[in-house]
């Protein structure tokens, strides 16, 4: 039996995961061995408990083999001091858990073609891996702050630094994927000017010796920007630091027509992981009962296969979406102009009756 945490956190974060535990709970009426658990994480944590991430919710994840989380933040909370923000503890749960190596595909269903900005014979066929350093770089770097300068004036600085051991974990997780994919990995830095990523082209260089059946190749992350939105198929699994991540992963999300649609998975030595849609809270449209759900229940397929070895189960998930999608149905953010749309208990209703 494996325990799941669920924390749907913010904004559309528990429209969209009560949709991923009815194919959770369809899936266990059919004989899944799961248990669900709940707990509150981020903003909705802060009304209840006053911090974003309570020890109760650490101690919950920590006792759970795999964690489905919603999304966090809203503008309500932006005037909070910054270690009592929503996005807090969801960084919190990643350093916690040591949950290093995020996953985030970019996969284009050839029914949502004509969904994607770029030309269909650019983006058809579409299949990505992102691989990026989750728990490391500028976003935890020491020191950061603002301060005054003698002559009065304020300035704000972060600290990009890795270290050796940090780069080669996420670079083995990157080659062990690629592995089970294309065997052709994509080391994203900037060595030409910062020295930190410099050390990173070293490491992956060095640990390329061990995975002599991928082909590794380097990019600087200007010219991987460019290139993901001029040919991104070139592409099979990419592998990069935390804030090129970020930012890479979201620019191929659109290649897909809708960041609504992409899953992630991010993961600790183990393969315990914690799965998210990629996208953040949307609290403009919180409520309104359109958001689309398909990403949180990609979510759950990942953690059937990641964390659970669970493929069968995990295909099924997946092959249900396209079964969905055949049919036409459309949340607002995947569909065409003038096409009629359904909302987000409707697709996850559509989802769980095309699991068969």
């Amino acid at each position: 039996m494996k325990k799941i945490l669920v924390l749907p956190g913010d904004g559309i974060g528990p429209e969209i995961v009560a949709e991923a535990v009815k194919v959770l709970e369809r899936l266990r009426a059919d004989g899944l061995e799961v248990e669900l658990e709940h707990g509150l994480v981020g903003g909705s944590a802060y009304d209840a408990k006053g911090h974003p991430l309570p020890e109760q919710t650490l101690v919950q994840a920590r006792a759970a083999d795999a964690i489905l989380l919603g999304a966090v933040g809203g503008p309500q909370y932006e005037a909070l001091e910054r270690p009592l923000r929503p996005e807090q503890g969801l960084l919190g749960l990643r350093s916690g858990l040591e949950l290093f190596s995020n996953l985030r595909p970019a996969i284009l269903y050839p029914q949502l073609a004509d969904a994607s900005t770029l030309k269909p014979e650019v983006v058809s066929g579409l299949d990505i891996m992102i691989v990026r350093e989750l728990t490391g770089g500028i976003y935890f770097g020491e020191p950061r702050g603002v301060r005054t300068l003698d002559n009065g004036e304020q300035e704000g600085f972060n600290t990009l630094v890795y270290r050796e051991s940090e780069i080669e974990r996420i670079g083995r997780s990157a080659f062990e994927i690629a592995q089970k994919r294309g065997r052709r990995l994509c080391s994203v830095d900037k060595a030409n000017v910062l020295e930190v990523t410099e050390l990173w082209r070293q490491v992956m260089l060095r640990i390329a010796q061990d995975y002599a059946d991928v082909e590794l190749t380097h990019m600087y992350v200007d010219n991987a920007a460019m290139q993901l939105v001029r040919a991104p198929k070139q592409f099979d699994v990419v592998v990069t630091a935390n804030m090129f991540g970020d930012i890479l992963s979201d620019a191929a999300a659109m290649l897909t027509g809708s960041i609504g649609m992409l899953p992630s998975a991010s993961l600790d030595a183990d393969g315990k992981g914690m799965y998210e849609p990629i996208h953040g809270s949307a609290p403009d449209i919180a409520g309104q009962g359109v958001a689309n759900p398909l990403a949180t229940i990609l979510s759950v397929a990942m953690m059937l296969r990641y964390s659970f070895g669970w493929s069968e189960a995990a295909d099924r998930i997946e092959a249900a979406v396209g079964r969905v999608l055949d049919q036409g149905l459309r949340t607002p953010d995947i569909a065409a102009e003038g096409q009629a749309s359904v909302g987000t208990a409707q697709m996850g209703d559509a989802v769980v009756a095309a699991l068969g």
